[in-house]
């Protein structure tokens, strides 16, 4: 009679086998990977988007007590297009008149140069192409936007000063507590506002907590009235606030631009105010993750 395996040896085996295989997998994706030098970043049924790890490159330093920061970094990305994905792009280009149809639009090729300090991504060169490679259309020396979670850019923002400071662009923007409570309140006809602070978007610059926030508005039925996205400056030690620029959502209107009914001006937020809870959650932020706020830091 055939005497049967231990069951501990057998677990043990096919512990080491799924990891075997584990490990081959990976391999053959990361080869999959390397063939072209892309490193995959995400995909939906739209984009698909890439980096090129060794297009990395430090263009500008700033030297401070610490050292050397890197102030520019320039790199290499890639996007490839669904049919939607094509003429979602087209559309926003204002480019009917050139790619006639978007399934010859297979993927675009873009050199980016990143300002950490001012979370700003700038396309220096972009060229859309075909799926043999042949240039569609292609400009240079784009407008220099700032990146927050509203920007299609992101991923390849996060990618890069990863690969320079690695310290957690990504994993934040992942993160359950990416967004904080800065606020809520509730008036007597049941209307109800809720605020949050984008921690991704949170550095300190002097006294200044700068961020971006979302303010929704929401009846007492909970239909949505009204959404303000804002980039705030927040001087901490004396609760004062300026909001930079922002957008305002409604049902009837959709997105437009917030005019600023301060001109630039701090507005004092009044300690007894709802508001104030945001100014204290902020600068209990401030001091338990100060590291995260003055990350690429140039100010000693």
């Amino acid at each position: 009679m055939e005497r049967e395996e231990n069951p501990m040896r057998y677990a043990l085996r096919l512990f080491f086998a799924v990891c075997a295989l584990a490990v081959m997998l990976a391999v053959q994706m990361g080869a999959a990977y390397a063939a072209d030098g892309w490193y995959w970043l995400s995909s939906d049924d739209k984009y698909s988007k890439f980096y090129d790890p060794s297009s990395v490159v430090v263009t500008h330093t700033a030297s401070t007590s610490r050292g050397k920061i890197a102030t520019e970094i320039a790199a290499w990305t890639k996007t490839s297009y669904s049919y939607e994905g094509a003429k979602e792009t087209i559309d926003a280009y204002g480019l009917k008149a050139v790619i006639l149809d978007p399934s010859q639009f297979a993927y675009s090729l873009a050199e980016i140069v990143i300002n950490p300090q001012n979370r700003t991504l700038q396309y220096a060169k972009e060229e859309f192409c075909d799926a043999s490679g042949k240039v569609l259309w292609s400009h240079a020396d784009g407008r220099a936007k700032e990146i927050t979670s509203q920007e299609f850019d992101e991923g390849f923002y996060d990618a890069v000063v990863d690969q320079v400071f690695a310290i957690g662009e990504a994993k934040r923007a992942k993160a359950d507590d990416r967004w904080i409570t800065l606020w809520d309140s509730v008036a007597p006809d049941g209307t109800r506002m809720h605020v949050t602070g984008d921690t991704t978007t949170m550095r300190m610059k002097g006294e200044n907590l700068i961020f971006w926030k979302w303010a929704e508005t929401k009846d007492s039925a909970g239909h949505v009235m009204e959404i303000q996205f804002q980039k705030a400056a927040v001087n901490l030690p004396q609760g004062t606030e300026r909001i930079i620029k922002g957008t305002r959502w409604t049902p009837a209107s959709g997105w437009k631009d917030l005019d600023d009914d301060m001109d630039g001006a701090y507005r004092m937020i009044p300690p007894t105010s709802v508001a104030y809870k945001g100014i204290e959650k902020l600068r209990a932020y401030a001091a338990g993750y100060s590291m995260w706020l003055n990350r690429y830091s140039i100010e000693d």
